[in-house]
């Protein structure tokens, strides 16, 4: 049977189908703009009334492609470009706008306007998907103004409640339900528990290894888990001159001893295990007086459980042999995400993605938190890396190729339509 003629021509048009580049990364200059620093960063904190100009900016953008547009109570927003058949599950993209306080162009804003970038090339193409398609702004992914970090897809996936996320304060002590209300986002709409066929996120993969191996495409096989804790460690300050090296009992010299130990576990258990110890505050912090207190961070990351629970007990069991510098310890986990794999037919979408444009790729693991780790929960869900110059981000001089983001560009758009399906 000869086949038919206008699903050929539907056929190859969609295998052609290309972003603009060029507009992508216009768009993401324009974004730019608002909250720009000298340095040419961003610093568009969530929930400002300069993350309120970025998110009218993206609205007025998705608008013009006819896309209906959902703000729901946590102010996330969710831009809906039909299908054919409406009853079918979305298939969605996304990532955030919000900033660190010296943060860069591309950090959730690519992932934000890699999806727009998407829906304006099926728009111009007048290509309609079977299945609706989605991208989606989240609210406080960053976590630089409210705690907790990526609250927004946390309230969307159950991790927490509403009014938890909504009485969480600033340092000023606004709380988040304030600043929706003051930036004119404290949306109605319920959207939360819809059906999600799938969701990819697009993302500059903030760290050196694409670069490295000099690969354009990361295809992102899961995310670390984490593993983050206060450390409270008590000695005796004493003088610096008449107190016997014997006779010290110095909770600066034990806390040196636990840093050298977190990055001997890390390095235990390579090649996904990360260990950092990244704050510190000795007391009292006097030139000529032996550190009698040490409060600090460790925070362990791993590509499975098994590993990052080995890693915890390790620690908790250095901790208790700094009791041999005179020194007691007190150890309190305040966050843990359990490793998550990404769901593997949507891995090899990409992985196919990459392939069918000629572009280099290789599997990475995401050692940072994203707001696909929690979608990870619900929804099948993959991830697309792009280099980022030097694997600099959260930092204002944070850079990326406009060949290279296009090229996810790319990748995301051909993954979202081997999902949503053209008949």
């Amino acid at each position: 049977m000869a086949a038919n003629p206008d699903f050929s021509a539907v056929t190859q048009a969609v295998t052609d189908l290309r972003v603009d580049g060029k507009r992508l990364w216009d768009s993401l200059m324009e974004l730019a703009k608002i909250g720009g620093t000298p340095k040419g960063g961003v610093c568009r904190l969530t929930l400002t009334d300069l993350d309120r100009q970025g998110r009218d900016l993206f609205i007025s953008w998705v608008r013009e492609l006819g896309c209906t547009v959902r703000i729901d109570p946590i102010g996330n927003i969710f831009a809906r470009r039909a299908g054919r058949n409406p009853d079918l599950p979305v298939v969605q993209t996304g990532s955030h706008l919000d900033t660190q306080p010296t943060g860069g162009k591309f950090d959730g804003n690519y992932g934000v306007l890699a999806g727009l970038e998407v829906l304006r090339t099926l728009h111009d193409a007048n290509i309609v998907t079977d299945a609706p398609l989605e991208v989606v702004v989240w609210t406080n992914e960053e976590g630089s103004r409210f705690v907790p970090v990526m609250m927004g897809s946390g309230v969307f996936i159950g991790e927490f409640t509403l009014e938890q996320a909504l009485n969480a304060v600033d340092r000023e002590g606004i709380s988040v339900r304030e600043a929706l209300n003051a930036i004119g986002y404290a949306g109605t709409d319920q959207v939360a528990g819809q059906p999600v066929d799938a969701y990819f996120e697009a993302h500059i993969e903030q760290g050196p290894i694409l670069e490295a191996e000099d690969t354009v495409i990361g295809v992102v096989t899961g995310a670390l888990g984490q593993r983050w804790y206060d450390v409270e460690l008590t000695g005796v300050e004493a003088h610096a001159g008449p107190t016997p090296m014997p006779l010290r009992r110095d909770a600066l010299l034990a806390a040196a001893d636990l840093i050298t130990t977190v990055n001997r576990i890390a390095n235990n258990h390579a090649p996904h295990a990360r260990g950092t110890v990244g704050y510190m505050n000795v007391h009292p912090n006097s030139r000529n007086v032996i550190p009698g207190g040490v409060t600090m961070t460790v925070d362990l990351r791993a590509g499975d459980d098994a590993t990052l629970t080995a890693m915890d007990a390790e620690l908790r069991s250095a901790c208790a042999d700094l009791n041999r510098f005179g020194v007691s310890s007190q150890v309190s986990q305040v966050v843990y995400f359990p490793p998550q794999p990404f769901a593997p037919p949507l891995v090899e979408a990409v992985r196919d993605g990459a392939g069918a444009l000629g572009l280099s790729a290789m599997d990475v693991v995401s050692g940072a938190g994203h707001d696909a780790v929690y979608m990870a929960r619900v929804a099948p869900t993959a991830m697309i890396f792009v280099p980022c110059k030097d694997g600099i981000s959260h930092n204002e001089i944070e850079d990326a190729k406009p060949e290279h983001l296009e090229a996810g560009c790319n990748v995301l758009l051909h993954a979202m339509l081997a999902r949503a399906k053209v008949s």
